[in-house]
């Protein structure tokens, strides 16, 4: 990389969005070296009547994502642990025919490798997924899922996010005994064109480059994106953005809506989708300025929006939507005048107890 570019406000951040398709393709042709198969088998073999994952901040939408996969194509209860019950507060939950995974880009976290050391000595399995083989998550863990992102250097996660989601899809799968790899096939190349279109995101950025507030929004299993991308905004343009299901925000943060208060709404094709056909009519009564991400004719009815490309099946999408909010973020943080591979107090790996 040239010192010109290097010296740019957000190029970490940039590149590491950029690397997200090649990513994925080493981890549909080595998931298996990487521990998904041999995890998959253990998991098997304990048959778990119950699924929790432990995690924090970007992990933790991942970990969220996940819990739909677990619910819905596995049949399963699953649910997100606090951490804090087992660390602050000493509880030893009876954690049989449970399977606990955590979920961490560092696998550094002391709660985490506490929670899932607890768990292990109360009778679950545990698993850990992570981008550090060597992590003390990973050697907490009874099997560990290598994500294969790389070293991310910018602070704001992008790359492992999205390997994160990928490696828990393919690993969910082959406990189903299901080869996940052929329906994942296509997304690499999506995600190549969809980044492509980088243009059209800078100029979404400058739409939004003054707002101090913002909402996003989505159901199903793109909800978990409408929690990452209000991450993304506050940790690198310090927007105050809120993030709800759209059944939620029918509820009492409605009132929150304005025509100064942008809305990001996902709506991909899907249940998700079509879930929130009575959320943008509500919006819309509201004259809330309304940025949809998602299928042809839902971003045609908003303000302005960004389409999604075709070829990805439902529970794969959040891989692809998250992209554009990825470089709306960036390119928001840079047009304020800020440094989104350094924002102010925060660091790559956060350590709570």
């Amino acid at each position: 990389m040239t010192p010109a570019l290097t010296s740019r406000p957000g190029h970490l951040m940039a590149a590491e969005i950029g690397e997200q398709p090649a990513i994925w393709r080493s981890l549909l042709a080595h998931g298996g070296d990487a521990g998904i198969d041999a995890a998959a088998e253990m998991i098997r073999a304990r048959r778990p009547r119950a699924v929790l994952f432990v995690a924090r901040g970007t992990s933790d939408h991942a970990a969220l994502y996940a819990k739909y996969l677990v619910e819905i194509r596995h049949g399963l209860p699953a649910g997100l642990v606090s951490p804090s019950t087992m660390t602050a507060y000493g509880a030893r939950p009876d954690l049989r025919d449970v399977l606990m995974i955590g979920v961490s880009q560092s696998g550094g976290s002391p709660d985490l490798v506490r929670s899932l050391a607890v768990a292990g000595e109360q009778g679950a399995l545990t698993v850990a997924v992570t981008n550090d083989v060597s992590s003390a998550l990973a050697q907490t863990a009874h099997a560990h899922v290598d994500v294969l992102a790389g070293p991310e250097r910018s602070v704001a996660a992008t790359k492992s996010y999205t390997a994160q989601l990928l490696a828990l899809y393919l690993l969910l799968e082959e406990v189903r005994g299901v080869d996940g790899r052929a329906a994942a096939a296509p997304l690499p190349d999506l995600g190549d064109a969809l980044l492509a279109r980088r243009g059209e995101i800078t100029a979404l950025a400058q739409r939004y480059r003054f707002a101090q507030r913002m909402l996003t929004t989505a159901r199903g299993y793109s909800y978990p994106t409408a929690r990452e991308a209000a991450l993304k905004l506050m940790e690198t343009s310090y927007v105050s953005a809120q993030a709800f299901s759209g059944a939620d925000l029918l509820h009492g943060p409605l009132a929150l809506v304005d025509p100064q208060v942008p809305v990001l709404a996902v709506v991909a094709s899907g249940v998700g989708g079509a879930a929130m056909r009575d959320v943008l009519p509500r919006l819309a009564e509201r004259s809330a300025d309304v940025c949809c991400v998602g299928h042809p004719a839902a971003v045609a009815g908003a303000a302005c929006g960004f389409t999604l490309p075709d070829g990805a099946p439902e529970e794969l999408s959040p891989l692809l939507e998250i992209l554009p909010f990825q470089l709306l973020a960036l390119d928001v943080a840079v047009g304020r005048g800020g440094d989104p591979d350094a924002p102010r107090g925060l660091s790559k790996v956060t350590e709570t107890l």
